[in-house]
């Protein structure tokens, strides 16, 4: 009897480790299922994060969108793969279009005087690449756009430390990364969009592009001053275009060779 009660014990403590083992197996799964959200949770989430991001952008633009949906289009970049909205591209067309026109309104009236050609490159340094990425880098715009463009800081970076020298615009001495720009032309067709109304729009944009460049201090590009300059002291000038083998051209005067320039552009498509 006594060697049927050893024999019981050890198989009594067999049956006692087994069980306990499958017990933990089960307290293990409860922590790890608690550490999952499940889809109701990740849906409430996102919906916060983009009414609160929606909500500083209108404070930073000063207008409430009647249709929020659009602000996503904003600032959603093409490389950006999640699917929960359109890209900027067909608002940044439309965008382009209405600050066009608008900067054509104000300038033809403003300035009756102004012949077309000035009132076009006045138009020209307003709209450009630069001075709208000047805009989105003032407001830091930039912050909120959905992208995986893995160059794009260092852009922005070499951007930031560029604009110190020309306070006001470079005349195309500096590279601007043109998704900056390409953010405001979308906002700018996004407000038109929503609003269905130029002056709502014009009052918005006018803000946004302060300090905008008036006649007095256009900014002349490098070349045409060399031209004008060549002009009045009645050299020649040639342009010697290298540019899609290179991205440089050299510059001739009274068929002397005088200089080289080299260009690199660094846009984001």
């Amino acid at each position: 009897m006594k060697e049927e009660m050893e024999m019981f014990l050890p198989l009594q403590d067999l049956l006692l480790e087994e069980e306990n083992k499958e017990q933990e197996q089960e307290e293990k799964h409860y922590p790890l299922q608690e550490l999952i959200p499940n889809d109701q949770e990740n849906k409430e989430n996102e919906h916060d994060e983009n009414s609160n991001r929606v909500k500083a952008i209108e404070e930073i633009i000063g207008y409430e969108f009647h249709d929020p949906i659009l602000l996503q289009q904003v600032f959603t970049h093409h490389s950006y793969d999640k699917g929960l909205s359109s890209s900027f591209e067909r608002l940044a067309y439309v965008g382009d279009s209405v600050l066009n026109f608008l900067i054509t309104k104000e300038h033809y009236f403003s300035y009756p005087d102004l012949d077309p050609g000035k009132l076009t490159r006045l138009r020209a340094v307003n709209v450009d690449t630069e001075k709208l990425a000047r805009v989105a880098l003032k407001y830091q715009l930039h912050k909120f756009l959905r992208h995986k463009i893995i160059s794009l800081s260092e852009q922005i970076k070499e951007f930031t430390n560029a604009i110190v020298e020309y306070p006001l615009h470079s005349s195309g001495l500096i590279d601007a990364p043109k998704v900056l720009a390409d953010i405001v032309e979308s906002l700018v067709g996004a407000i038109f969009t929503d609003s269905n109304s130029m002056d709502t729009t014009w009052k918005i944009v006018k803000n946004l592009l302060e300090p905008m460049i008036i006649p007095d201090a256009l900014p002349t590009h490098p070349i045409t001053q060399l031209r004008e300059l060549c002009q009045r002291k009645k050299f020649s000038v040639k342009i010697r275009d290298f540019w899609k083998e290179t991205g440089e051209i050299e510059i001739v005067v009274d068929e002397y060779f005088v200089g080289r320039a080299k260009y690199s552009a660094k846009s984001v498509k």
